[in-house]
């Protein structure tokens, strides 16, 4: 996981940009979280040119953890209380928030799967409907780290006969003990508990994408990218139930995604549909809709929101410029 911070001008145009570590305050704590986004600024107004000694007219920062106002207020105390210098006004929002501004005018739907899921509905009157976010103790079902895990424990529940695996494990074990440096199946146990290393475990889910699904065809990593895709159609299919009737109407709502796992997307869209569309529903839970892959960062929607409630203007912003379409359906 990374964090990363722009500079937008007046024109909306990027002039600055810097890249750091994860920002989630559940996992840091928030005094490591605002020193690390304070890092990120400074090098950021580096990069654009801007003396470190002038304030940002306001800071927009879309972040993963950031649901609650007590906890947005304690962020931006802090960072004012760590740099007076830093901006002059905050604006703190989710991630899901700062994604769907970077590739619409924030009515849709966005759906994380990274290291972890989220999916948000925002309707057009701004009420909001959630699935998932639980992190990776109760759900993260669909991200990265749940396909890393799922196959792991697949493994360990073959070899102790607990429960047959849904196909070979073979490729998959081989691969786990090369990745993971193991020497015999007690070695995982310090990477998930106390070394516990959430995106290294993740990043086990590329091997089994490129290498296992598309590369060596393996029936158990085609499985774990099938029901990913499932579980994260059914994260639309649970935000649907809030939403208003104009986005359901015509070719239903955009759907922003954001997230590596997306890179898997051929793998993941039969059991995809399955998930939004059950063939038990007597009725769908959408007319259809369209998924959009950013493109850029997330960072630049933040970035807008930062100046549109932080200020109370609007930044001319090009979409179509942060998007590709991914997928779209009609059912």
């Amino acid at each position: 996981s990374h964090s990363t911070v722009v500079i937008l001008n007046e024109e909306g145009n990027v002039i600055g940009t810097s890249q750091g570590p994860d920002t989630n305050h559940w996992l840091i704590g928030i005094e490591e979280c605002n020193k690390r986004i304070q890092v990120m600024v400074a090098s950021a107004k580096k990069n654009a040119g801007i003396p470190a000694g002038q304030p940002l007219k306001s800071l927009g920062l879309s972040l993963s953890g950031a649901e609650k106002s007590d906890m947005k207020q304690k962020i931006t105390d802090g960072l004012k209380a760590l740099d007076s210098d830093l901006s002059e006004a905050y604006h703190i929002c989710t991630d899901s928030y700062g994604a769907l501004a970077t590739a619409c005018d924030s009515v849709g739907v966005v759906l994380i799967a990274g290291t972890g899921t989220n999916c948000l509905l925002i309707n057009p009157d701004g009420s909001t409907n959630n699935c998932g976010g639980w992190g990776h103790a109760i759900g993260d079902e669909g991200s990265a780290y749940w396909i890393a895990q799922q196959a792991i424990q697949i493994v360990y529940h073959a070899v102790d006969g607990l429960f047959d695996p849904p196909a070979d494990i073979s490729w998959v074990k081989d691969r786990m003990y090369k990745f993971f440096e193991m020497e015999d199946s007690f070695s995982i146990l310090p990477y998930l508990y106390q070394n516990f290393d959430k995106s290294k475990v993740a990043s086990f889910t590329k091997v089994l994408s490129v290498e296992g699904a598309q590369g060596a065809n393996d029936a158990l990593c085609k499985h774990l990218f099938k029901r990913a895709g499932y579980v994260l159609g059914r994260h639309i299919r649970g935000v649907s139930r809030g939403a208003h009737a104009s986005l359901l109407e015509g070719a239903g709502p955009n759907v922003v995604c954001v997230g590596s796992v997306f890179k898997s997307w051929p793998l993941m869209q039969e059991g995809f549909l399955e998930g939004v569309y059950p063939a038990t529903d007597s009725k769908p839970a959408l007319p259809g809709f369209r998924l959009l892959a950013l493109e850029g960062t997330s960072a630049v929607g933040a970035a807008s929101l930062g100046v549109k409630y932080g200020l109370n203007k609007a930044l001319p912003m090009d979409y179509d410029k942060y998007t590709k379409l991914l997928f779209e359906h009609r059912h």
